[in-house]
């Protein structure tokens, strides 16, 4: 079964856990310094925010799967949207260890798909360097530039690098 995915940015991780736990009547999953996470079943939602990246503000959507089965119908529908497709195969990002590819829309909003595998106790781990490392940080989705110049096997999770947030 999917689950809708969205992750925001925000400057104030306190107050806005109290704003989301009113507004889902319900307190995070996961609560990290810099991360939380709802897992919210009405609607079927992963609603996640953190502190990391350029400016608040949606950061990417994307669809969660329960089965190995349903991230390939994912992915092969995303190649049949005839956009960059960055996959990233297993990583981890998030405080969890998923396998994963990224499309970014017409707009140049990022689409995720992932299957988690499990929880790590970092918001990700380092990564051997590689082509994409320049292009992408470990706090949002790939740039569109990214999924263009990005090789598949590239690891990467985030929109765009800055002098505060470059990968690895």
């Amino acid at each position: 079964m999917k689950r809708f995915h969205v992750h925001m940015h925000v400057d104030d991780l306190a107050r806005s856990i109290a704003f989301y736990s009113k507004l889902f009547a319900a307190e995070p999953a996961r609560v990290e310094g810099d991360y939380a996470k709802w897992m919210l079943e009405d609607p079927r939602v992963n609603f996640a925010i953190s502190t990391r990246g350029d400016k608040p503000g949606v950061d990417h959507l994307g669809f969660q799967v329960d089965e190995a089965d349903e991230l390939a119908e994912l992915k092969a529908r995303a190649e049949g949207a005839d956009m960059a497709l960055l996959d990233e195969g297993a990583t981890t990002c998030c405080y969890a260890r998923s396998d994963k590819h990224w499309i970014t829309d017409p707009q140049g909003v990022a689409w995720e798909h992932f299957h988690t595998l499990g929880n790590i106790p970092v918001f990700n781990e380092a990564a051997a360097p590689s082509v994409a490392a320049a292009a992408c940080c470990p706090t949002g989705a790939p740039s569109a530039q990214a999924l263009a110049a990005a090789p598949a096997q590239a690891a990467c999770c985030g929109p765009k690098a800055t002098s505060a947030n470059k990968c690895c």
